[in-house]
């Protein structure tokens, strides 16, 4: 596989899926605005914040990345109770997009001692 494509693929994944996920915290408005629907909006954005600090890890140092991606993945199984299409749709993204980093960390790591 390209370097190249391997580089982008799970960085592009985890910034759609972090959009994607927070779009979910917009329904905190259906009632209106006022500064405690904000509060919860912000609230509803935790699960945003978390993937943002995992992709930003993931950029610089792809093996811690990848495991907090693997960790968010495995805990949000633990959270959706056995529900498979939540997992399917919310668990399986942020699972292959850690497994995308650690599979980038693992060949950079066996080009390095190749050359």
């Amino acid at each position: 596989m390209n370097n190249k494509i391997l580089f982008w693929i799970p960085r592009i994944l985890g910034i759609i899926f972090a959009v994607f996920i927070s779009l979910f915290a917009f329904d905190t408005f259906i009632d209106g605005f006022t500064w405690i629907t904000f509060a919860g909006f912000l609230i509803h954005l935790i699960p945003t914040y978390l993937l943002i600090i995992a992709l930003v890890i993931a950029w610089k140092w792809n093996l811690i990345g990848g495991i907090i991606y693997l960790a968010l993945g495995a805990f949000y199984m633990v959270i959706a109770n056995a529900n498979p299409i939540a997992f399917l749709i919310i668990g399986v993204p942020v699972i292959v997009t850690g497994g995308l980093f650690i599979l980038e960390w693992y060949l950079k790591k066996r080009t390095k001692h190749v050359l």
